[in-house]
């Protein structure tokens, strides 16, 4: 029984693990920035905390509005339609240029909020600039994504990883270089990281562009582009995809966007010790994107060839696949919630008071990190659900479902449970939002997987 979902495992793996280590990639430019910039000082690490929880904000809508991408891509190799791939591309590329546009715009609002965000003034000081100088590389986020989903589509998601990889090399030796005034640089603090990202985006989108230019799989599809290739029905359908699945990416991301700004009223301990929880969380988070990807993938190659029972079969591998994975972050996460904290800590500081901070940070980090641990369950259930759904290109019910559990259920029971149990009652909304939205999102797949075969046999009988 389990060996017709096992065989699975590695075909699932080939497509996750780039998109993984791609993920990563980011993660630990994230980690490596909070590093460098917690080594300067709790408020520091707080200030970064708010400035990308609030950049994040933001892009989370363009990223979610580019997995319209992947979906219509492996539908057409599926179904055999390849001629449809360069239109997807060139269509996906105008809106995510103007989207890229202006969700830069929308950044250079983003100082005004802060100013009226009752956090710590000392914190907003240190943010503002740096959403500045980062906000405006959100443009070239976006014509990374198109480019990587479309790759993604093709299962060729190597190639992202390894532009995002080389770019984030690079960005970890600026930051470093820029936060300390090492290697020639002015030392720029936390304004060196900013800078660090900004050109790092750059250049992971001239090496995405260049693999695909250049490979012989994709070269054909970036050729001769141009505004021949416009569809009206093309542009609807990218927009009918992409603009829920935008919101159910701010819906999440939003959501702990939000818990950022809570833990602030609690003060920058509270803020500081959300973030590391956070960050620690985001490292399991890539396994489940990884998987969320594979879903979407190899879902909606099904979903073109017809194969409803088949895709079942596939999307239930990948579900138990990523379960065992649960298990074992849930494991690493409550067993060294000790030692965690301190890679983004310093204990050797000589001034009595950031001594004092860094361990009230360090206690308030490892209660975190245990409701951290228990919610990997219910995380990597909602995004792989996510995923195979969007193969179905099913966008509306999730889009409904995640806004219900995340901004209904589980910010107001966060805000609320803050009151009382303070950082941890962040954690126990959040904690509760995912499960909700897991929970409902595979009522979803188990509705639409069932009917789409019941209609399948209907139709052959028909025949």
């Amino acid at each position: 029984m389990l060996k017709n979902y096992t065989k699975e495992f590695n075909q699932n793996l080939k497509i996750a693990t780039p998109v993984m280590l791609g993920y990563l990639g980011h993660v630990l430019v994230g980690l490596a920035d909070n590093i460098f910039v917690g080594k300067l000082d709790p408020i520091n690490l707080a200030a970064v905390s708010l400035a990308n929880s609030t950049i994040f904000f933001v892009m989370a809508f363009g990223i979610g509005f580019s997995y319209a991408i992947t979906p219509l891509v492996s539908e057409a190799v599926g179904s055999k339609k390849s001629y449809r791939l360069k239109k997807v591309l060139y269509n996906g590329l105008l809106l995510h240029t103007i989207l890229g546009i202006l969700m830069a715009i929308i950044t250079l609002f983003i100082p005004s909020i802060l100013a009226h965000a009752n956090q710590p003034p000392e914190v907003i000081a240190l943010a503002v600039p740096y959403v500045r100088i980062v906000g405006i590389s959100l443009f070239f986020v976006m014509i990374f994504q198109a480019y990587k989903q479309f790759s993604d589509g093709l299962s060729l998601t190597t190639y992202p990883m390894i532009a995002t990889i080389i770019a984030n090399v690079i960005n970890v030796i600026l930051s470093y270089g820029m936060v300390f005034g090492q290697f020639g640089f002015a030392k720029m603090g936390i304004y060196g990281a900013a800078y660090g990202t900004f050109i790092s985006r750059v250049i992971m989108v001239i090496f995405l562009w260049y693999f695909l230019r250049h490979k012989s799989g994709t070269t054909q599809y970036l050729q001769g582009l141009g505004t021949y290739l416009i569809s009206k029905p093309m542009i609807k359908k990218i927009l009918y995809l992409g603009i829920p699945s935008g919101f159910q990416g701010v819906f999440e991301m939003g959501i702990f966007s939000a818990t950022v700004v809570i833990a602030g009223y609690l003060g920058a301990i509270s803020q500081a010790a959300n973030q590391i929880a956070q960050t620690m969380a985001s490292l399991t988070f890539m396994v489940f994107i990884g998987f969320g990807v594979a879903a979407t993938v190899r879902v909606g190659n099904q979903k073109g060839k017809k194969d409803f029972v088949e895709m079942k079969r596939i999307a239930k591998s990948i579900f138990l696949q990523v379960f065992l994975f649960e298990l074992l972050f849930t494991g690493i996460l409550i067993i060294l919630r000790h030692q965690l904290p301190w890679i983004y800590l310093d204990n050797d500081y000589t001034d009595p008071v950031k001594v004092h901070e860094a361990n009230e940070v360090y206690k308030l980090s490892v209660q975190l990190l245990i409701v951290a641990g228990l919610f990997q369950i219910s995380d990597g259930f909602q995004v792989v659900l996510q995923g195979a759904l969007r193969g179905l290109q099913d966008v509306v019910y999730p889009f409904i479902i995640t806004f219900v559990s995340y901004w209904i259920i589980g910010l107001p029971i966060s805000y609320y449970m803050s009151k009382t149990h303070g950082a941890m009652g962040i954690w126990y909304g959040l904690l509760t939002g995912l499960t909700v939205a897991a929970f409902f999102l595979f009522l979803r797949f188990k509705y639409l997987s069932r009917k789409l075969i019941k209609d399948s046999i209907l139709q052959k009988t028909a025949k």
